[in-house]
C-alpha cells in the first residue's frame, strides 16, 4: 500500500446511476480501488442523459455529459443487459471477484431483476452490498423514487432555510445526492474495514434522506425541545451579530462574512470605522443587526470583493469572497495544492477535474483516467476479470448482452 493508492486491491461493482451512488464510487477509485461501473445499452446511467433520441445517439450524445464524468472518473465500465439471464449470471461472475456491490435504485428494481444481498451473497460468501435507496429499503416509502432535490425537500431542511416570509426554499444543487454520495463512501469504508478484520461480509442500507438529517438537527432539536419551530432567519443564526452576504464592486461581486464574537465584533468596528464604531459593544450592538447590515452594505458596494476579503481575513475575521468558475480554476491557492487535474477525455478533450478534498502526506490522490465510455472496458474485463473468450465475447455482442453504443428500448 502506498499514501496514493490506499484502496489497492479492492474491487467494487458500481451499479449506481445519477450522482450520488456514482460519487460514493469515485471516492473509492480515486483511493485506487478497481471499481467497474456496469450499465446496459438500453438502461445506461441517466446522467449521460435525461433523455435519449437517436438523434443524440449518433453525436455520441452518451460521452459528452460534464455531470456523468464528473464523477466517474477513475472507473472502467462494462455494459451487460442485467434483463438477460446470461448479463444477469456474468454480473454475479463479476461479483464473485468483488469485495462490495453499491446500488442507488429504488427499492424495486433488484427484486425485478432477481438479485439481492442473499443472491449476491451465494455468489460470494463475504460480499457487502451497499444499498443506497432515496428512503431507505424498508418501510412504507421504501420503493418510492425520488432525485437529491426531493430527498432535501423530504427531509425538512427547506423549511429551515430562506427567509422567514418565503415559501419553503429550493436551494436547487440537490444536497440529497451530494451529501449521500459522502455519507456512502463513509458506509464503505466502515464496512470494508469491518471485512477486513472479519472476513464478513454485510447488508449495508442507507436512507440518503436520513443522512440530510443532520444538516437539519437544530430545528428537529427546538422542535423536540421547545415544540416550535425555529424562525427562518435567512443569513442570520445563532449567536452571530454579522452572518451575511454583502454585493460589492463590479457585476455579481459579493463578500460573505461571519462576525460570531465580541473579538470579531471589535475588530470590524475598528477596521470600518465610523458609523459602525457606534454600534457599541457586542452586546449592545446584536440589538441593531438590521442598521449594521446597511452600513456594511454601504461600505464594500464600491469596494473590490477580493480585496474586503484579503482586509477582514488579515485581521481575523471569516470572510470569504464568491468565486466564478474562472475564478476557481484560477485560484492561487489551489493551485500551489495541485487541487486541479487535467485528463484528455473522448468526445470532449482536455478535462480539469478537481482532486479529492483529502489526502495522505503532501500530494492530492492521482487522478489516473478520465471516465470511460460506455462499454470501453468490455472485452478487458471479460477477459481478464473472467476469462471469456473473443469468440464468446463476439456471441454476447450479437446478442446485447454487451455492446458500446446506446440504444433506444425495445420494449
Amino acid at each position: 500500500m502506498t499514501a496514493a493508492t490506499p484502496l489497492k486491491g479492492i474491487r467494487i461493482i458500481d451499479l449506481s446511476m445519477g450522482w450520488a451512488g456514482p460519487l460514493a464510487c469515485r471516492h473509492m477509485a480515486d483511493m485506487g480501488a478497481d471499481v467497474i461501473k456496469v450499465e446496459s445499452c438500453e438502461r445506461f446511467d441517466w446522467w449521460r442523459s435525461w433523455e435519449a433520441t437517436q438523434e443524440w445517439i449518433e453525436s455520441n450524445g452518451a460521452e459528452k455529459s460534464t455531470a456523468f464524468n464528473t464523477v466517474n472518473r477513475n472507473k472502467r465500465d462494462i455494459t451487460l443487459d442485467l434483463e438477460h439471464p446470461e448479463g444477469r449470471s456474468l454480473l454475479l461472475e463479476l461479483v464473485k471477484t468483488a469485495n462490495i456491490v453499491v446500488e442507488n435504485y429504488s427499492g424495486s428494481v433488484l427484486p425485478k431483476l432477481d438479485l439481492s444481498f442473499e443472491i449476491f451473497r451465494q455468489a460470494k460468501p463475504d460480499i457487502i452490498l451497499l444499498s443506497m435507496p432515496a428512503f431507505g429499503s424498508t418501510g412504507p416509502w421504501a420503493n418510492f423514487r425520488a432525485y437529491g432535490s426531493t430527498v432535501e425537500q423530504s427531509s425538512g431542511l427547506p423549511h429551515l432555510n430562506g427567509s422567514e416570509n418565503d415559501p419553503p426554499t429550493m436551494q436547487h444543487v440537490a444536497l440529497g445526492d451530494a451529501v449521500g454520495g459522502l455519507t456512502g463512501a463513509a458506509a464503505i469504508l466502515v464496512a470494508l474495514r469491518h471485512q477486513s478484520r472479519t472476513g464478513e461480509g454485510q447488508f449495508v442500507d442507507l436512507s440518503q434522506v436520513e443522512g440530510l438529517f443532520p444538516m437539519a438537527s437544530h430545528g428537529i432539536l427546538e422542535y423536540a425541545a421547545t415544540g416550535n419551530s425555529p424562525k427562518r432567519a435567512g443569513s442570520r443564526f445563532g449567536n452571530s451579530l454579522v452572518r451575511g452576504v454583502y454585493a460589492c464592486k463590479g457585476e455579481d461581486q459579493w463578500v460573505a462574512i461571519e462576525c460570531s464574537s465580541a473579538d470579531h465584533w471589535s475588530a470590524l468596528a475598528d477596521e470600518i470605522g465610523q458609523p459602525l464604531s457606534e454600534f457599541g459593544e457586542y452586546q449592545i450592538a446584536k440589538h441593531r443587526i438590521d442598521e449594521i447590515d446597511s452600513v456594511l452594505s454601504d461600505s464594500f458596494r464600491d469596494k473590490d470583493a477580493k480585496e474586503v476579503m484579503r482586509q477582514l481575513q488579515g485581521i481575523g475575521i471569516p470572510a470569504a469572497a464568491t468565486l466564478s468558475t474562472v475564478d476557481i480554476l484560477n485560484d492561487p491557492h489551489l493551485a500551489k495544492r495541485g487541487f486541479w487535474q487535467f485528463q484528455e477525455r473522448a468526445f470532449v478533450g482536455l478535462q480539469p477535474h478537481p482532486s479529492p478534498p483529502y489526502r495522505v502526506g503532501k500530494e492530492p490522490f492521482s487522478i489516473v483516467s478520465a471516465a470511460p465510455t460506455l462499454g470501453e472496458h468490455n472485452q478487458e474485463i471479460l477477459k481478464t476479470v473472467l476469462g471469456i473468450e473473443d469468440e464468446e465475447i463476439t456471441r454476447l455482442e450479437s446478442l446485447g448482452v454487451i455492446g458500446n453504443r446506446p440504444r433506444l428500448p425495445s420494449k
